[in-house]
């Protein structure tokens, strides 16, 4: 049976959005969003690869992403420059290196402003294979090592003398990481997966008490953005990329307004 583009939108971005909860939650937890930027960016190398190779656009996008992930995770150790500027050049020099691919790729025609943006309306149900796959992926191992990566934010030397695999867990976490943007990058685009991980994420740490309970919320806010986003986009005839995270950011700044005020209720009550 097939479905309609809107219906087939709203479950491809209500299946990123419930993986990218959790996962979204451990990059602000572990201040990792400049290696998803970094990440991001290199996804557009992986779009013109499939195409120069004429391969599955999710095989490329995939691998480029997974070996591009495992070399940011290695020069972000060097210790001659900061990781946030060494990750920044990274990023943009593989953006840049995208484009000009792009552009000289003979016999194809690419919709850059699809791909820096993202078409959720255009999934299929391929696409939606696809999402559910990695999900289930990402859920199975992200149980598994849950309660490691909590030791390891608290405090990493310490997880390493309880005998946390700390470096085989950073590296599970990097691979997750470039499955999701890997397979993102169509509902968003590349410019702004990372929006898409973090402010729901950001959002939640506001409201929620426990790391559990803001995983969890990240991934409705999440769901909620992209519903919004969908329908602003479908009303109003607004990209649907951008109009995800502009919802997501409403949400973000309602979440700081009810902080605010559980917390002035709460000094209130105490006074």
């Amino acid at each position: 049976m097939s479905l309609d583009f809107m219906t087939q939108a709203v479950l491809a971005g209500t299946g990123t959005a419930l993986v990218a909860g959790p996962l979204g939650s451990i990059i602000v937890w572990r201040r990792m969003a400049n290696f998803g930027d970094a990440l991001a960016h290199s996804t557009l190398l992986g779009l013109c690869f499939s195409l120069l190779l004429k391969i599955h656009v999710y095989i490329g996008l995939t691998s480029v992403c997974v070996i591009v992930a495992c070399f940011l995770a290695l020069f972000s150790r060097q210790n001659r420059l900061a990781n946030d500027t060494i990750l920044s050049i990274l990023a943009y020099t593989m953006l840049a290196i995208g484009l000009i691919l792009a552009t000289i790729i003979k016999g194809i025609r690419v919709d850059l402003l699809s791909y820096l943006y993202g078409d959720i309306l255009s999934v299929n149900q391929t696409d939606l294979w696809w999402i559910y796959g990695v999900d289930v992926i990402v859920f199975l191992a992200l149980i598994k090592i849950w309660s490691p990566i909590l030791s390891m934010i608290i405090q990493e030397d310490l997880a390493k003398v309880e005998g946390v695999p700390v470096v085989a867990i950073h590296w599970t976490l990097v691979l997750l990481m470039a499955i999701v943007f890997a397979v993102a990058m169509k509902l968003v685009g590349i410019l702004l997966i990372t929006a898409l991980l973090i402010i729901p994420a950001s959002a939640a740490r506001q409201i929620a008490r426990t790391p559990e309970q803001m995983a969890v919320f990240a991934s409705l806010l999440g769901i909620l953005a992209v519903y919004g986003g969908i329908q602003i986009s479908f009303q109003w005839d607004w990209p649907a990329g951008p109009a995800i995270v502009v919802v997501a950011m409403a949400i973000f700044i309602a979440s700081i307004a009810i902080a605010w005020m559980v917390a002035q209720k709460s000094n209130k009550e105490g006074a």
